[in-house]
């Protein structure tokens, strides 16, 4: 039996470890793919407090691991199969045996949402893809499509221009909902093409990516864009499907907590990119971490 079990590696979730390590809990922290979350997907954390010059995301949650396990946190690569939160004692089944915690705080993070259009599904892997610093290098001299004008997308379409011969910016509106920062650095950037009040209808396409077709949802009028690449950013929906039906949830399906990160369900606590919030950043990943540790250490006074 555990004092507490967090479920994801992430920022939040490698915080959360921290604080519980040196609290010298008895915990662990479940990781089904390598430590790092989202962040491992981003080339410059430029708007993380104490970088001035900016750092690698992987350089990032690499310390965080290593400063973790410093005090002697336990990180096991497991998958959570499926979860049991209503008892006292909550129940996690994984493919390596069953675990029991007092308390488990949800860090599970958040996937990139899809387009879910003609295409997008069967050239994923093959020139569609959710993260530039994965594969821009694979895109030297050739044309690319970002879709989405939020700070990931205009981010990553700065990022891409490394690589590509053009960079052609897709989004529905009229303007880029982008901090004024990267919108700036954007419109400067003279390889960036704006592609205004339009979405994609359907990627084409047989063994890679071709073009994408594309509609003006001002003046209904369709048109082709022919790239080699679609860079997708248009959000993220969260990694809820083990809690569903046991703690609340918004109507986007992230997890509904109080200030103190609990959610509805008595000792089980909710931090970073699976929490309903309005700012989803490794700063608020953070902080949510802290304090959903220290809330749960609470908790576990509270039923000792």
């Amino acid at each position: 039996m555990e004092d507490l079990i967090i479920i994801g590696a992430g920022p939040a979730g490698l915080t959360a470890g921290l604080y519980a390590a040196r609290a010298r809990l008895n915990a662990i922290l479940l990781e089904r793919l390598t430590p790092g979350g989202q962040i491992l997907t981003t080339d410059l954390v430029e708007n993380y407090p104490g970088f001035p010059e900016g750092i690698s995301g992987f350089e990032l949650v690499d310390r965080m691991k290593r400063q973790a396990e410093k005090f002697g946190l336990v990180i096991q690569s497991r998958e959570v199969e499926k979860i049991e939160l209503s008892t006292e004692n909550k129940t996690l089944v994984t493919e390596k045996g069953e675990l029991e915690a007092k308390a488990v705080i949800l860090a599970c993070g958040a996937t990139p949402r899809k387009l879910g259009i003609e295409g997008e599904a069967h050239l994923t892997g093959r020139g569609v893809s959710y993260c530039a610093t994965c594969d821009g290098p694979f895109y030297r001299e050739q044309e690319v499509a970002v879709i989405g004008g939020g700070d990931v997308a205009v981010e990553e379409a700065i990022f891409l221009t490394r690589f590509a011969s053009k960079v052609h910016l897709v989004h529905r509106r009229d303007q880029l909902r982008a901090v004024k920062l990267l919108q700036d650095r954007a419109m400067n950037e003279e390889k960036i093409n704006f592609v205004w009040d339009t979405v994609p209808t359907r990627i084409t396409g047989e063994a890679g990516v071709e073009g994408i077709d594309l509609k003006n949802v001002k003046t209904g009028e369709s048109s082709h864009l022919p790239v080699q690449g679609a860079f997708i950013f248009i959000g993220y929906d969260p990694n809820n499907d083990l809690v569903k039906g046991q703690v609340g949830l918004d109507a986007s399906g992230f997890v509904i907590t109080n200030n103190d990160m609990e959610t509805n369900c008595p000792g089980v606590f909710a931090a970073g990119d699976i929490r309903s919030k309005i700012l989803r950043q490794v700063s608020t990943a953070v902080g949510e971490g802290a304090t959903a540790l220290f809330a749960a250490e609470k908790y576990l006074e509270s039923i000792r």
